[in-house]
């Protein structure tokens, strides 16, 4: 690649590091004011109350991802557009919602006309802006400070590093309040039906895993050669290997056997109980698709072997079948 086009590259790391600098200077003055917007926000959900969110232009944006993830965690978010909000659209504040308004300079005339507009409700208004003595930070009830050193812009101009800083704190608010409503993974499914967030948090590992005549089990007793034709008959890389009760022993796997002939040893002749892995990892059928993949990404492994109650392995989940069910 020529020098010249090397530049671009430098240019693209500078830009990250000045969102990097300004995310740290508004990470430092987090304060009370940040704790009270939370609290606020607690009481009007416990109220049964929403979140408006207003912003103008890139702020705006900025404001409907913000709103796009209290909703998914479960707190009702709404973006009002603030032309639309003049000429009616503002019927769908209430009494006891909260404002959360984005402006980094503070004095955007449409959103302080908005503002003025909302302030007749009865409803708390939280400000994220990069101007804590602005004509915005006045008319609030909480101001939390945005302020960055400078925008990524060369002419320090175009909205760059201070989006970004609005873009966190809604991201920390968010999390912050879903903290304090003892928000849990398990809920996330009702917010995310589909898609592979709501699949891994309402799937189990039965519903996952195969079973029948795909899952190869075994006695220990029996031969490295007859498992290896039980295994092809599963179309497995591998066999779960059981007691006289039924309950999980180990688990011999093509990579056992790769393993073994690597040691010169006659393996096809010996008995599985002398080849095979004990206490392999494997998983409850109760538990969710998320628990399922956590152990794969952690353990690297191919195959992850489903017990019941009683430790008898019913199923087999093998990681070549998670694209097909769109949990990766």
């Amino acid at each position: 690649m020529a020098t010249k086009h090397r530049a671009l590259l430098t240019l693209a790391r500078r830009v990250f590091d000045i969102e990097l600098a300004g995310l740290r200077a508004v990470r430092a003055r987090l304060d009370d004011n940040f704790i009270h917007a939370v609290l606020a926000l607690e009481e009007t959900y416990v109220r049964r109350g929403k979140l408006v969110v207003v912003g103008i232009g890139k702020s705006g944006n900025i404001g409907r991802k913000i709103a796009a993830t209290f909703n998914s965690t479960g707190a009702t978010a709404v973006l009002l557009d603030a032309l639309d909000a003049m000429h009616g659209d503002i019927g769908l504040l209430d009494d006891g919602d909260a404002v959360l308004a984005l402006s980094y300079s503070g004095e955007s005339e449409e959103l302080l006309a908005l503002i003025t507009a909302l302030k007749q409700f009865s409803v708390r208004i939280i400000a994220f802006t990069g101007a804590p003595r602005s004509s915005l930070a006045r008319l609030s009830d909480i101001v939390v400070d945005a302020r960055v050193p400078r925008e990524a812009c060369p002419f320090n101009l175009a909205p760059t590093a201070s989006t970004t800083a609005m873009l966190a704190l809604g991201d920390a608010l968010a999390m912050a309040l879903l903290h304090r409503r003892g928000f849990k993974e398990k809920d996330f499914a009702r917010y995310h039906p589909s898609g592979s967030i709501g699949r891994s948090l309402s799937l189990r590992a039965g519903d996952l895993m195969r079973r029948g005549n795909r899952v190869a089990i075994v006695p220990q007793s029996l031969g490295v050669q007859e498992a290896l034709l039980q295994m092809t008959s599963a179309k497995s890389g591998s066999v779960c290997v059981v007691d006289r009760n039924g309950r999980l022993a180990g688990v011999f796997t093509d990579g056992d056997l790769r393993r073994q002939m690597a040691h010169g040893e006659d393996v096809l002749r010996l008995p599985l109980a002398k080849v095979m892995t004990r206490h392999p990892i494997t998983v409850r059928e109760d538990a969710l698709a998320l628990e399922v993949l956590k152990i794969f990404r952690e353990h690297k492994i191919d195959d992850l072997i489903v017990l019941n109650a009683r430790r008898q392995p019913v199923g087999l989940i093998d990681s070549q079948d998670l694209p097909k069910l769109k949990l990766t």
